[in-house]
């Protein structure tokens, strides 16, 4: 069965929006537990201890099966509820976030809470890092300098990431492969190569290249 990507906060951020002199500050942070997104509420509360509502939401697991939200004093169902909406049309996983709001004196009705609420999370993502991870093994390739041309074509054509080249008598390269590319990687590389390159695999890990460099789980 093919295991797909799980997208996660790997860094977490804040945005803002106004809304007729309503301040909606959005605030995320990774989780793994639903203890530390209470935590994490349980703090945000404590820091605008000044404001008029701290709604929430959170999904962890690796199906989402962590589902939280709560409205914190607004209408029922018009913040908490459009906040977690917002993170499972995303895919997102292990995250929490808060919105603040401080009151401006006009009330917004239903549908514009609900709108604000869902636009002050769309900002706090736009300023968080969001990543992919994925299942993967480590891959050792041994070739001689040849071969190195066309295995470093090969890897570059699967948008494969080479953690570490080194050059002896015989060039070695160890990559990180998702698992769903690795029996198609050492095909090709064996065509490419006549069959002389030689394979050792590694540690199965969940991974994600993050600015151009490796990430385990």
């Amino acid at each position: 069965m093919k295991q797909m990507p799980v997208k996660i906060l790997y860094q977490g951020g804040s945005g803002e929006i106004v809304e007729k002199k309503s301040r909606f500050i959005a605030t995320l942070k990774p989780i793994t537990t639903e203890e530390e997104a209470l935590a994490f509420i349980a703090c945000m509360k404590k820091q605008y201890w000044d404001a008029r509502h701290n709604c929430y939401a959170f999904v962890a697991g690796k199906n989402q099966e962590l589902q939280r939200c709560g409205d914190d004093g607004e209408p029922n169902g018009t913040a908490g509820r459009p906040m977690l909406d917002v993170l499972l049309r995303e895919e997102l996983h292990n995250l929490a976030v808060v919105v603040t709001r401080y009151f401006g004196g006009t009330l917004l009705g239903t549908g514009g809470l609900v709108r604000a609420y869902q636009q002050a999370v769309q900002e706090g993502l736009k300023n968080s890092v969001i990543i992919e991870k994925r299942p993967g093994r480590t891959l050792t390739i041994g070739t001689d300098y040849n071969g190195i041309g066309k295995i470093q074509y090969i890897l570059a054509q699967q948008e494969i990431t080479v953690m570490d080249t080194v050059y002896t008598d015989q060039v070695e390269l160890q990559a990180m492969v998702p698992l769903e590319q690795l029996e198609s990687l050492q095909a090709a590389i064996t065509e490419g190569t006549n069959g002389s390159a030689l394979f050792s695999l590694g540690e199965a890990v969940d991974f994600a290249c993050i600015d151009g460099k490796i990430k385990k789980f």
